[in-house]
């Protein structure tokens, strides 16, 4: 009964920090828009594989990879903020009716590319371990006597609320593409493209000190 309640508890995280509609969110309903469901699904996939990730790192206490991230945190998000501003232009320049009107099935070597493009891009924000540090810290998630069979059923719930959300989000989005005219879906790759752009250079720049002040409104 105890093991339900923790795997729960990983469940409400996973959905915690998943649910808000961040780039990556954006990617996710783009490749679905683009390819479908299922890409979209393994895609986000992907950006819960990466949050596990960090999740891990934060429950064991893992204090070499914590300072390894820490030190080389400036080059993460400007990495990171690269690859978006890249994706974002391939999305914007690239052709979505190819795919759609040839109605080839995604292969499994694209779906890879899907999953390890999210899972970077997640996985460049380290932020994300300083969330997870704080909700454990704070919720008292482990319980009073916290074990490692304890962490591993919160930290399997993290990864099955992730995919929770992102399988909802894909299909309802997926619902909405099959109505969506050619000249529509060309429109939302176009917005699609820009955002994430925008949300790469912005990756960018919060890198920076007196910018990320700014950013924050300090």
């Amino acid at each position: 009964m105890y093991d339900v309640i923790y795997i729960f508890r990983g469940i409400l995280i996973g959905l915690m920090v998943s649910v808000p509609l961040g780039p990556m969110g954006v990617l996710i309903i783009q490749k679905t828009l683009q390819k479908g469901a299922l890409a979209g699904f393994v895609a986000g996939m992907g950006a819960a594989f990466a949050d596990l990730f960090y999740a891990t790192v934060a429950a064991f206490g893992l204090g070499f990879v914590v300072t390894t991230i820490q030190t080389h945190e400036l080059i993460l998000q400007i990495i990171g903020g690269i690859f978006l501003i890249i994706v974002g232009l391939t999305i914007y320049f690239g052709n979505p009716l190819k795919q759609i009107r040839t109605k080839k099935r995604v292969s499994k070597t694209g779906l890879l590319g899907d999953f390890l493009t999210l899972f970077f891009l997640t996985v460049s924000n380290p932020v994300a371990i300083v969330v997870f540090m704080a909700v454990f810290a704070g919720a008292s998630v482990f319980g009073d006597e916290p074990s490692i069979q304890v962490e591993l059923f919160v930290l399997s719930g993290i990864v099955i609320g992730g995919g929770l959300w992102w399988y909802t989000l894909s299909t309802l989005v997926n619902i909405f593409r099959k109505k969506f005219r050619l000249r529509v879906l060309i429109t939302i790759n176009r917005v699609s493209g820009v955002i994430i752009t925008i949300l790469g250079g912005l990756v960018i720049l919060s890198a920076f000190g007196p910018i990320r002040a700014i950013l924050s409104g300090a």
